[in-house]
């Protein structure tokens, strides 16, 4: 009998290892069969199964190279002593039908807790997008429609139908951003002579205006604003050039910064002074960033070999510049070898969760990857250390 849902406190988590071929059947059996007596009449499992103090027990499990690899699952509306000695109680069993087996609590999840977390983030999304908003203050109602009007201004100029406001054609000067949220968020605000470049690949209408009109160029205030303004500069006849601050978009900005960004540009001559050397030494971190990339992906096709070769045995391998194994130890045992002072590797590629724990100690005896199954509940990770899960290979 199955304890009801509402009434469930615990969820146990283990893991099942077995030297042979075994199916879900033979797990449960041997669950049952060899816990019995084990914990007296009060913690027998077949009564509390009876009772719904514990509920259908969960195996998922597959074979693989003649073994056996799986996950237990038991619900249990005991007390928190109960739960853990009921845990405790599933590490004992030692075979599952013919086969030597071994059975490891991988945690205990308070049912309840979770509960109330998702009731948290629950909560935070009706208090964000189903309350009603709140009335419209009557000063601000010609403000709203106004701006509406000016977005509905925004036209398609050129052959590349590129996004811009109306007064393109009849200005002696005109503003060029990035994209079309950008045209949006100057229409809003009265600038009507605005049209975008749409991407880094600067189209032929701007770079023919430019011939024309007096060009200022207005731009985020971050790398891709920098690498636009790169382009433009190669291809357009810019005149003046305007940031917006640092780390903000374009879109973003009140009215206020936009008048106070349009009124602190500054003429292309001085630009080209500025950006030659950041230009360069942006050019030699793209370098870098390529090489690192490439780097790590190499780095990658080498660690397949040790994936396939540790997954889903529950092992850790210390390897060297050369990919070669320098040590093989059991997973339970990586965190005391790494508290030890004699750990010298170039990377540690183990069948195991990557936790905050084990990326702390890695750092610290200057490793320099760290693959695992998956990342934990991770708050940093070292600039020194790449860190690598088994599904990015």
């Amino acid at each position: 009998m199955k304890a009801p849902s509402d009434t469930t406190k615990y969820l146990i988590y283990a893991e099942i290892i077995a030297d042979g071929v075994v199916e879900r059947p033979d797990v449960v059996g041997a669950i049952f069969g060899q816990t019995e007596g084990l914990l007296g009449d009060d913690l027998d499992l077949r009564e509390l199964q009876k009772t719904g103090r514990i509920g259908r027990i969960e195996v998922k499990i597959e074979s693989k190279g003649g073994k056996s690899f799986g996950e237990i699952k038991v619900p249990s509306s005991l007390d928190k002593i109960e739960t853990a000695i009921l845990a405790a109680a599933l590490e004992t069993i030692e075979r599952v039908g013919p086969c030597s087996a071994k059975i490891r609590v991988k945690k205990i999840e308070d049912v309840r807790a979770s509960k109330r977390r998702k009731v948290v983030e629950r909560a935070k999304d009706i208090l964000r997008d189903l309350f009603e908003e709140p009335e419209i203050e009557s000063e601000k109602i010609a403000d709203l429609v106004r701006q509406a009007v000016r977005a509905e201004e925004i036209i398609e100029y050129g052959e590349e139908g590129l996004p811009a406001g109306p007064a393109i054609d009849e200005s002696d000067a005109i503003i060029v951003v990035e994209g079309r949220a950008d045209v949006l968020n100057l229409l809003r605000h009265g600038i009507k002579n605005v049209i975008a470049v749409e991407g880094t690949n600067i189209p032929k209408t701007i770079i023919e205006l430019s011939k024309k009109k007096t060009v200022t160029a207005f731009l985020d205030g971050d790398r891709g604003g920098d690498l636009i303004l790169k382009e433009l500069l190669q291809v357009a006849d810019i005149d003046y050039v305007a940031k917006a601050p640092e780390g903000k978009g374009v879109e973003d900005l009140t009215q206020k910064e936009i008048v106070k960004s349009l009124r602190n540009k500054v003429p292309v001559e001085q630009v080209h002074i500025l950006k030659g050397k950041d230009l360069k030494e942006r050019e030699e971190i793209e370098e870098k960033e390529e090489k690192e990339e490439k780097d790590i992906k190499d780095v990658k096709e080498l660690l397949k070999k040790h994936k396939k070769e540790v997954e889903g045995k529950l092992i850790a391998r210390l390897i060297d510049r050369n990919m070669e194994v320098i040590k093989e130890i059991p997973v339970r045992d990586l965190v005391k070898l790494l508290k030890t002072n004699n750990v010298r590797c170039e990377g540690i590629i183990f069948d195991g969760v990557i936790t905050q724990r084990v990326i702390d100690l890695a750092a610290k005896r200057d490793v320099s990857y760290l693959v695992g199954v998956r990342l934990g509940s991770v708050v940093k990770v070292p600039t020194s250390l790449k860190i690598i899960t088994f599904e990015e290979l």
